[in-house]
């Protein structure tokens, strides 16, 4: 997944919650240029109204991308 504040997202890691956690993380890196590891947990909540939680948990990576500068 691709988090560009000028053009927005490109692409998903699934999992509604997990993946707005990684957005949040995206932006702090953004700003701070320290990576972040996040544990997205989609286990099922047994509090849960939706029975569509798939399950299992995830480590994501998140590091900041940045175009290389040319010299011309």
């Amino acid at each position: 997944m691709v988090v560009d504040p000028a053009a927005g997202l490109t692409g998903t890691i699934g999992g509604g919650c997990g993946e707005a956690e990684v957005i949040e993380a995206a932006h702090r890196v953004l700003e701070s240029g320290a990576p972040e590891r996040v544990r997205v947990d989609l286990t099922e909540d047994f509090l849960s109204w939706s029975p569509a939680v798939c399950g299992g948990t995830m480590d994501v990576f998140v590091e900041a991308v940045r175009p290389e500068r040319r010299n011309r």
